[in-house]
């Protein structure tokens, strides 16, 4: 299936799930996942509307930015590398995977002008899955505060992939939760306002409970012709 017919699909289940959450459709970012498809598929999906892309891979990133440049907004949401910082940095507006100081410390190393940085937190306290405890996040973001190019713009989580929705909404509200407690602390580098959570699976119930970004791959550029 072309990406447009996707796109229009995802774009109904996003206005359903605004409408039952009260919600504005153009309040959510939609990120198309690209890392296990094709220049050509990523260069259609922006052809279709979309502006923002996500990579998980610095090489993945680099192979599609030289092909499509400044086009779209580039979303970096694999876990980083402290090493492979360099390699990005010129490249993104967002990073998705922050999670220890040593990554923060070489980010503002390496940058030439603020990145917007997402925490994130392993809400579901899987083995599997990288991210800070929710009780460490606030410590960590009160860390960050001398590190002049970086602004703390959200959190983000991976939810279990599971088809239970009560566990999914469970770990989509704490995260809403934990980020109004952060916003309470009215920081100037870390507004966090944003929200990345929800992918192809569980993107409807994501919005439903506050995602501000959802980051949708196989149901959006999979399935290549």
């Amino acid at each position: 299936m072309k990406v447009a017919a996707k796109l229009e699909l995802i774009r109904q289940q996003i206005n359903q799930a605004c409408q039952i959450a009260n919600r504005k459709p153009d309040e959510i970012t939609l990120i198309a996942v690209t890392k296990y498809v094709s220049i050509e598929r990523a260069y259609e999906a922006l052809e279709a509307g979309i502006k923002d892309l996500g990579e998980n891979r610095d090489e993945g990133l680099l192979n599609k930015w030289e092909a499509l440049g400044d086009k779209p907004v580039w979303h970096y949401i694999g876990t980083l590398q402290s090493r492979k910082v360099k390699n990005i940095i010129d490249i993104v507006e967002y990073i998705h995977s922050l999670d220890r100081l040593s990554l923060a410390k070489e980010i503002n190393k390496r940058a030439s002008r603020k990145i917007k940085c997402l925490v994130q937190v392993n809400v579901s306290a899987e083995e599997s899955k990288h991210g800070l405890a929710p009780e460490d996040v606030i410590p960590f973001i009160e860390a960050l505060h001398p590190f002049e190019n970086i602004s703390v713009e959200g959190l983000m989580t991976m939810a279990p992939f599971i088809d239970d929705e009560q566990v999914l909404r469970d770990c989509f509200r704490k995260l809403n939760k934990l980020r109004g407690q952060v916003q309470a602390l009215n920081l100037d580098f870390a507004p966090c306002t944003e929200l990345s959570m929800g992918m192809s699976n569980d993107f409807s119930i994501a919005i439903e409970e506050g995602a501000t970004m959802i980051r949708v791959g196989t149901a959006l550029v999979g399935e290549e012709e």
